[in-house]
């Protein structure tokens, strides 16, 4: 009597187990959402959606707000579906995390206020305004010889993506001449310096070693900065000291 009693509790135990098992996939299962934002499919959990109370996508989850069905029964938002991967991963993490070189600020903020997360739509603002003031500071890169900084050349600009593609643009045609001498030149965040300055003989200081292709002159930095300025759609207003009827013997553009 004893086993049997035991064998029917233990075949009791295994159902109650397989029915909390089942009742919690079910749930779990449940508690997943399939979102179609514009043609783009989201799949998050319900409490990621419902995280904001009063916001548009907890109105959904919850039925105060009416949303249609696509074809295959997941919810459609009418928005933009790239733009969405911000929305749900500041959703997941609390906090505003963009990619570096992100630029869609004012649309970003406009699907926040859309979705009524009025938290994403402030800090997205505040975001905007600071790269705004950022880009108002001037920006410069200081080309100079490591001996004697006074002889070089100084790029001031209040658009930070202009200094660094100046700054790309000379470290590559640098890298480029000096086959075998990788040591030529430091770079820092706003400051190249050369360790091999080479007079020439009518006393203008080259940046680079001379070998029997090429020679980069201080001129030739300053025509390497003025076609790239030209190629980011720059316009030359003026130059002074142009006193030998070139742009790029000029002290100042």
């Amino acid at each position: 009597m004893e086993r049997k009693g035991s064998r029917r509790e233990n075949e009791c135990e295994e159902k109650t187990s397989n029915s909390e098992s089942s009742e919690l996939d079910k749930d779990y299962k449940t508690s997943l959402i399939t979102l179609n934002v514009g043609g783009y499919l989201y799949i998050t959990q319900k409490q990621t959606l419902t995280k904001y109370p009063d916001s548009f996508l907890e109105g959904i989850i919850n039925g105060r707000i009416m949303c249609p069905f696509d074809a295959d029964g997941h919810y459609f938002i009418d928005r933009d579906g790239l733009l969405f991967r911000h929305i749900l991963n500041f959703l997941r993490n609390g906090e505003l995390l963009l990619p570096e070189g992100f630029r869609e600020n004012q649309l970003l903020a406009q699907e926040a206020e859309f979705f009524q997360l009025k938290v994403l739509s402030e800090a997205v603002k505040s975001r905007w305004e600071k790269e705004q003031l950022a880009s108002r500071e001037t920006t410069f890169l200081e080309i100079t010889d490591s001996h004697d900084r006074s002889q070089g050349l100084r790029i001031f600009c209040n658009a930070p993506e202009f200094i660094a593609k100046i700054k790309s643009r000379i470290v590559l045609v640098s890298k480029s001449r000096l086959d075998g001498f990788p040591e030529e030149f430091s770079v820092s965040s706003n400051i190249i310096q050369f360790k091999y300055f080479i007079k020439s003989e009518n006393g203008t200081r080259l940046v680079l070693k001379e070998d029997n292709t090429f020679v980069c002159t201080l001129e030739t930095l300053k025509f390497e900065a003025i076609m790239t300025a030209l190629k980011c759609g720059f316009r030359l207003l003026t130059s002074l000291d142009c006193s030998s009827g070139s742009l790029v013997h000029s002290d100042a553009l």
